[in-house]
């Protein structure tokens, strides 16, 4: 017969202080940052806010940024405060702390799984204006369905695939099929076509991304065009992104542009071909601390596997023009360092900032991203939808 463990409840102590203290306050020096932690340079993200908004204004094209970048409220309402029209989400339950924090105006830019995330929207439409993207004629019946419970409207985009090979439908009339379907409902408002080609983002070379964003641009047209001949109004064109802005603004088809990593352009986005006129530069940081320097040639940092995404490369690290740090190598706990010929070893506890190669689900691992102005800590910012993904 086999033996059972005894069950175990774990002592608890009243009057024990085990709370972790914050790794930045207001007023302290970025040297005195505990580390890792996320690292938002104040000046450069907003020129790079500033500048967006400069370039949507000029070629009259409405900004609706991309929260899931950031997935923080208080850049959000940064973005707004500078013009933009709402923000993007890309999951229902992301956007539950933007609409806490007033942002009234969301686009969810994909399509929802199933009937609890579609009651989940509901739910927040009763106090923001939530629109959402459609594919398929069950996803429509499963909105139609949570809003009318709820008593509520929800403006439904008909994505389209324009290259990515992802989400949306592939021909027009299928598209038309699904914007008769949305008509159907009187909860559920046809709000236009979503356009939105991710892989163009990263070609390395402007003239890929041009003839991409370019192909992308024809077959949202084209789609556009069919539903007019159809009598289907189409007020809205929405999609692009922070690698192929300069291309969707020019193109005479979007009315909406959704770029999201231009905030902090990270590693992945540093190793693009730009227009020097665009003008984005790196904001986001990863500070990192020296915890051994054992090794002969090498430091070992406190950053690895659990501070940082890697599916975009390695961490950068910000030093002076020609030095030779590199970051070789990520743990889960650690961080390898190698120091190139001619390039001072960093000390025990020294300091170093990282470029995170993919921003997105970095930002996903942190409850905070620390604000630094002259090299002090201006404010601190929750992470406040951080993990959720439903």
């Amino acid at each position: 017969m086999a033996s059972r463990l005894p069950s175990m409840t774990l002592p608890t102590h009243a009057g024990i202080d085990l709370d972790l203290p914050p790794a930045a306050r207001p007023g302290q020096s970025l040297a005195e940052v505990d580390t890792p932690s996320l690292i938002l340079d104040l000046g450069v993200f907003e020129r790079n806010v500033d500048r967006m908004q400069a370039l949507a204004d000029r070629a009259g094209i409405r900004l609706r940024p991309h929260a899931k970048a950031h997935k923080c409220p208080d850049i959000a309402l940064a973005q707004m405060a500078r013009g933009a029209v709402g923000i993007c989400c890309q999951k229902a339950s992301e956007a539950l702390p933007f609409v806490r924090a007033g942002i009234a105006d969301i686009h969810i830019s994909n399509e929802l799984a199933g009937p609890a995330k579609a009651r989940i929207l509901a739910a927040l439409a009763r106090h923001a204006r939530i629109s959402v993207c459609v594919d398929d004629a069950r996803q429509v019946a499963a909105l139609a369905q949570a809003c009318a419970e709820a008593q509520v409207m929800v403006t439904v985009f008909v994505e389209i695939d324009v290259g990515q090979g992802r989400c949306g439908v592939t021909d027009a009339d299928a598209a038309l099929r699904l914007v008769e379907e949305i008509a159907l409902h009187p909860g559920l408002r046809f709000g236009g076509l979503q356009a939105y080609h991710g892989g163009a983002q990263h070609r390395r070379s402007r003239v890929e991304r041009r003839e991409a964003a370019a192909q992308a641009a024809a077959k949202a047209g084209a789609v556009v065009a069919r539903l007019q001949a159809a009598g289907m109004a189409c007020e809205v064109v929405t999609g692009g992104g922070t690698g192929s802005v300069e291309f969707d603004l020019a193109s005479g088809v979007y009315t909406e542009i959704q770029p999201g990593s231009y905030v902090f352009m990270d590693g992945d986005y540093g190793r693009n071909e730009w227009n020097p006129a665009t003008g984005f530069g790196h904001s986001l940081f990863i500070a990192s601390a020296v915890m051994s320097v054992a090794p002969p040639t090498r430091v070992v940092l406190d950053a690895g596997l659990k501070s940082m995404a890697v599916d975009s490369g390695l961490p950068l690290i910000k030093q002076p023009d020609g030095g030779a740090l590199r970051y070789v190598a990520a743990n889960d706990e650690h961080g390898i360092v190698e120091c190139g010929e001619g390039t001072a070893r960093p000390g025990l506890g020294e300091q170093l900032l990282l470029i995170p190669g993919h921003c997105d689900p970095t930002l996903n691992l942190y409850d905070e991203l620390v604000g630094i102005r002259n090299g002090q800590v201006e404010c601190v910012w929750p992470v406040a939808a951080r993990g959720l993904s439903r």
